[in-house]
């Protein structure tokens, strides 16, 4: 619980656990240190007590975060630079808008608990579970795919689907596979590769070949879609921005009884040659408004890779921004 012993300059924040303090700290403090500098606060801390200095406001959103962390810590759950990030930018949100307090969605997989780490992840996964259709939209790094496959897993797991089925174009930084080495499944496995690194990172190994050999996850390119009908399962398509208008429409409407489909991707990041319309900014565009088919929006502040990608994404935007119009 917190005490506030100064409401100019200082907040004491305790713990019950000594030992989960050490671990909220970070080793040398390194967790402390992100906390400090993503919220220009100080943290100085005293055994299972902490003393945040700064702005008002400031040292709220570390309070906050604080307490996010070692309830994290209190269930079992371990913490790293990302999680403390996250709860930075999770107690932000919260602090910005107090009336409507942000919950942490969550899904258990059997390797690891996967949770929100930005305000936007947090409304992806709400708006994950509630519909049926979903775009996830936004810069590479925002979490956009990995968290539409670990609600995949959670579907496949709990049983309220049967089948996993993720899909991606064949088609990458202007390369046609026709012109790649190997028989059809070494042709289009790397294209895929970001799809299987997922499974596994949620999941063991031998349990993902073996429902991967079953058919109960089934990774192809968008072609392979065509002519069926996608009932009882959980179904992604990835890079959609590579997919054409007619690849797009094909693959929509393979939607079947009991399925959930989600389509991401960065409509800025086309490859389709010859400046041919992106498929998915056609269905966005299309389906704006169609009721049952929800929309999630990333940005540069949502990505959780390294920190340096969010400041390269977001120069790239400033730089287009100020492009020219030909």
């Amino acid at each position: 619980m917190s005490e506030r012993k100064s409401a100019l300059e200082v907040d004491h924040v305790d713990f019950d656990d000594n030992r989960l303090a050490a671990e909220l700290s970070g080793e040398h403090d390194a967790h402390l240190a992100i906390l400090e500098d993503a919220l220009n606060v100080r943290i100085d801390p005293r055994g299972n007590r902490f003393a945040v200095s700064g702005e008002p406001g400031a040292r709220a959103v570390a309070t906050a975060a604080l307490g996010r962390l070692y309830a994290r810590l209190q269930r079992g759950e371990a913490i790293g630079a990302e999680d403390v990030r996250a709860a930075a930018r999770l107690a932000g949100a919260a602090e910005a808008a107090p009336v409507a307090p942000m919950a942490t969605p969550s899904i258990k997989t059997p390797k690891r608990l996967i949770t929100a780490r930005t305000p936007n992840q947090a409304a992806y996964l709400q708006k994950l579970s509630a519909h049926e259709l979903i775009f996830g939209v936004g810069p590479a790094g925002t979490g956009k795919t990995y968290l539409a496959v670990a609600h995949a897993v959670g579907l496949m797991l709990s049983g309220a689907v049967e089948r996993i089925i993720l899909s991606r174009p064949a088609l990458e930084a202007g390369e046609r596979i026709g012109f790649l080495p190997g028989d059809l499944k070494e042709k289009v496995d790397p294209f895929l590769r970001p799809l299987y690194d997922a499974l596994h990172d949620m999941m063991h190994a031998d349990y993902v070949e073996r429902r991967i050999a079953a058919g109960d996850i089934e990774i192809a390119p968008i072609a392979f879609m065509r002519g069926r009908t996608l009932s009882r399962a959980a179904v992604i398509l990835d890079e959609a921005q590579n997919a054409t208008p007619e690849q797009m429409k094909m693959f929509l409407t393979r939607l079947g009884e009991g399925a959930h489909m989600t389509v991401t991707g960065d409509p800025s990041q086309t490859d389709l040659p010859g400046g041919q319309r992106s498929g998915l900014a056609d269905a966005l565009g299309v389906l704006a408004g169609v009721e049952g088919v929800a929309e999630a929006r990333f940005t540069s502040a949502d990505v959780v890779r390294h920190p340096l990608v969010a400041k390269i994404v977001a120069a790239y935007d400033a730089r287009d921004q100020h492009k020219p119009r030909s």
